[in-house]
């Protein structure tokens, strides 16, 4: 497929994602969105790709959802053609990790897709909220969900009533970033970061991501018995017996992701 809206590069075992709709400060359209959806399908069924980063310009990681695309909809035009769930959350089913890696403006959308990667690498220009009350509407694509799971509901409530944006600083605070970094860097440092997880076990690495997110769905007894249930499993693997004869005879791992 030839993108149009995004770019798709390979750095080793890493996959660099870039939205690219500068003109529209990467506002996320459908078309966007279907591109997308088509490289993490590709980078998922990749065996030589073990993470993922995805990533904006300098200046915005993107905006929000596609405006002038959407203002005209009726609710039956939303309804039937699944708007969002047909093509917006395919980054948050992801079994591989990503990291996005944000610089700029992460607002309603934007902000949005962010928090369905992994983690967030934030430049200290970023900032993020959920300004679609400003417009008449409210958060469509996770925005009064994830951020409430990451932040809490009393910051979460206020972003999303008053519309206000929060710096990178106090992202950090309230946990939504993982780590600020400087703008001229975060290219750099999220790929180094994607390495470093591609470096290690690709089951162990996606049985990890699977028990955390596994937290967020369930209560902490059932949660405790599935990463118990998941930490017996990894023993079938060749990667186990590999890490451990390797840490026990003071040598680099060689790792098979297997």
């Amino acid at each position: 497929m030839n993108y149009e809206n995004i770019r798709l590069e390979t750095r080793g075992p890493v996959a660099l994602i870039t939205l690219n709709r500068p003109k529209a400060f990467n506002a996320l359209s459908n078309d966007l969105m279907d591109e997308l959806t088509h490289a993490l399908d590709a980078v998922e069924t990749d065996v030589a790709i073990r993470a993922i980063v995805l990533t904006g310009g300098e200046k915005v990681f993107a905006a929000g959802a596609d405006i002038k695309g959407m203002k005209d909809y009726s609710y039956m035009d939303a309804y039937q053609g699944n708007f969002i769930t047909r093509n917006w959350e395919r980054a948050s089913r992801c079994r591989k990790p990503i990291v996005a890696a944000v610089a700029g403006y992460a607002l309603g959308g934007g902000c949005e897709l962010a928090m369905m990667c992994d983690f967030i690498l934030a430049a200290d220009t970023a900032k993020f909220g959920q300004p679609e009350i400003k417009l008449g509407i409210l958060p469509g694509a996770g925005g009064t969900q994830r951020l409430t799971r990451l932040i809490g509901k009393s910051k979460a409530m206020e972003l999303c009533l008053t519309g206000r944006m929060m710096d990178v600083q106090e992202a950090e605070r309230a946990g939504l970033v993982s780590r600020i970094v400087p703008v001229a860097e975060l290219i750099e440092e999220a790929v180094k970061v994607a390495e470093t997880i591609a470096s290690y076990s690709m089951p162990a690495v996606m049985m990890t991501k699977e028990c955390i997110n596994r937290s967020y769905e369930t209560t902490l007894a059932e949660g405790l018995l599935f990463e118990r249930r998941t930490f017996h499993a990894v023993f079938a693997t060749a990667d186990q017996k590999e890490g451990m004869d390797a840490f026990s005879s003071k040598r680099p791992a060689d790792f098979k992701h297997r």
